[in-house]
This record gives structure tokens, sequence and C-alpha cells, in this order.
């Protein structure tokens, strides 16, 4: 009996125990290397760790808790590469189930910050959450996807972003900001798209001056995704629920903006072309135009 009641103990006592793994301090590699892995340096990373701080640190009655580092880096990584979250875990010496918990609240501690590094010069950013319609991320190639519209200025800034399952044109209506025009949008009278066909040399100069505007939020996307894998073919397919891959655009979109106060540098991906709007304008939008080609 007594053998039995040692026993008992030595099993309560392990199942007391837990096994912690070794943890790299990754603050303490080079910026060339945390820039590499994680797209920040360490004083940037730092900086978002203390804003995040009272966000992610948790109560906890062991001395073991996970430190606000640590959630950090492990997101950034999966931000980063797009790849397995058992593959960040090993990097950041935590289990892919501590990954899995851990990322949501740090995406969302991330996407608090938006209204302080995402606003519009007029307005506060708005941002939009996906329905539960399955209808709804079914894009116009018939598969499902996220659209997302942004609006940038000049320096690539993100001034506004909207992710959602609704078509392009939806979301623009649901900004508060009706400001961008390009082939991806209707032609409107607050909103002027390019000629599909230019006819004369005015034509040309108004299309070729509008393709040098529009080109700089082409290189703003390619600079988002070429910085954050996880948003291009490069990271592969996001497979979470439509709120979480919103969640996970909106984040990088402010960590796309944290970088670029800091001057982080990235190599951008190509940008995409954008196939013309298929829908005949209104006449006073056409008429529009027509008096800003003239001025060309």
């Amino acid at each position: 009996m007594a053998d039995l009641l040692v026993l008992e103990e030595q099993y309560a006592r392990v199942r007391r125990e837990r096994v912690f793994r070794d943890r790299r301090d990754l603050l303490m590699e080079s910026d060339a290397w945390l820039i590499s892995r994680f797209r920040l340096p360490r004083h940037v990373i730092i900086e978002l760790c203390n804003n995040l701080d009272a966000r992610l640190k948790r109560e906890t009655r062991r001395s073991n808790a996970l430190p606000v580092p640590v959630q950090v880096l492990a997101t950034l990584g999966f931000l980063a590469t797009g790849t397995f979250q058992r593959e960040i875990g090993d990097r950041a010496g935590v289990s892919q189930p501590t990954i899995s918990r851990t990322m949501p609240a740090v995406l969302a501690a991330i996407k608090s910050l938006s209204r302080k590094y995402i606003r519009f010069p007029y307005n506060d950013a708005q941002q939009s959450a996906p329905s539960m319609n399955d209808y709804a991320f079914i894009n116009r190639k018939n598969y499902h996807s996220i659209n997302v519209q942004v609006i940038c200025d000049a320096k690539l800034p993100l001034l506004n972003v909207v992710a959602g399952g609704t078509h392009t044109i939806l979301l623009l209506f649901k900004t508060a900001v009706l400001a961008r025009g390009d082939k991806g949008y209707p032609l409107t009278e607050y909103l002027i798209t390019p000629l599909a066909n230019p006819a004369t040399e005015q034509e040309r100069r108004f299309n070729s001056a509008h393709t040098r505007t529009r080109v700089t939020v082409e290189r703003c996307f390619g600079l988002l995704k070429g910085r954050w894998l996880c948003l291009g073919p490069a990271g592969g397919t996001l497979l979470y629920t439509p709120e979480k891959v919103c969640d996970i655009i909106l984040a990088c979109s402010v960590l796309h903006n944290i970088a670029l106060v800091n001057g982080v540098p990235v190599q951008p991906d190509e940008p995409m072309p954008m196939e013309p709007w298929p829908v005949q304008p209104p006449l006073g939008a056409i008429r529009r135009r027509q008096e800003l080609i003239h001025r060309f």
C-alpha cells in the first residue's frame, strides 16, 4: 500500500512538471539577420513589443509565461514567410499548438495600432470585415479570395485599407474615401480612370500620366507582398477563416507602414497588371474625363 502511495505521488509530480524548450534570444542577432527572417530590425521589433506589451502580457500562476518578444517574433516569422506554424515554432522554441493559440492575439494587437499607423489625411481609415457568406468570397475568376482595396500616397505608406469578400467596386463604396481611380474601378465623375483605347495624342498623354500615377499603388502592393510573403504566391495559400485572413492582411498593412517609417529595406515583387472594367460608364463621367484630357 505504501509503495502504491509513493507511485501516486511520483505520477502526480510528473504531471505537474512541464518540459520547456530552449529559446534562443533572437533579439541578440544582427539587424541584417532579423530583417531577413522577420522583416524588421531590432529597434523596430523592440518598439513594437513595447507597444503591444499591455495587450499580450498575460497573468499566470506559473513562472514560464510565453514572453511578449517570443509571441511577436513567432507571428512576424509567419507573416514574413507564410511557412508552416511548426517550422516557425521550431525557430522560436515553442510548440505548434502554442503558435496557433498565440498568433490571433498578436494579430489583433497589431491591428489595434491601425488608427495610429494607417491614417488618411482627412478621415481615419475605415476597415470592413467579411461576412460568413461563402458566395461573397468568390471572385470574377470563379475561385475564393479576399479582395483588398488600399489607398497610398507617392511615398507608398498606406492611407486606407479595406479587406473583405465583396467585389472591388462594393469595397469602394464601403470606405469614406472615394479617391482612387484605375482600370479596376468604373469611371465616375469623382473617380477618373484611363481610356481603354486612346485615339488622340492628348488621350495618350493623359493615359501616360494616369499610368505613372497608378504605378505607385502597384509598387505599394508589390512592396507589401514582397515584405510579407504570406500575402503573395511565395507564401502559398492562407488556410484560415476569412476573418483571420483579413486580420493577417490588416496586421501586415500596419507593419508595412511601421517598416516604411523606419526605412527598413526590402526587394518588392513585380506588380501585377489589372484588367479593364467591363461596364459602360455614365455620360457625365465620360465628359469629366474629356475635360481632363483636354488639359494635356
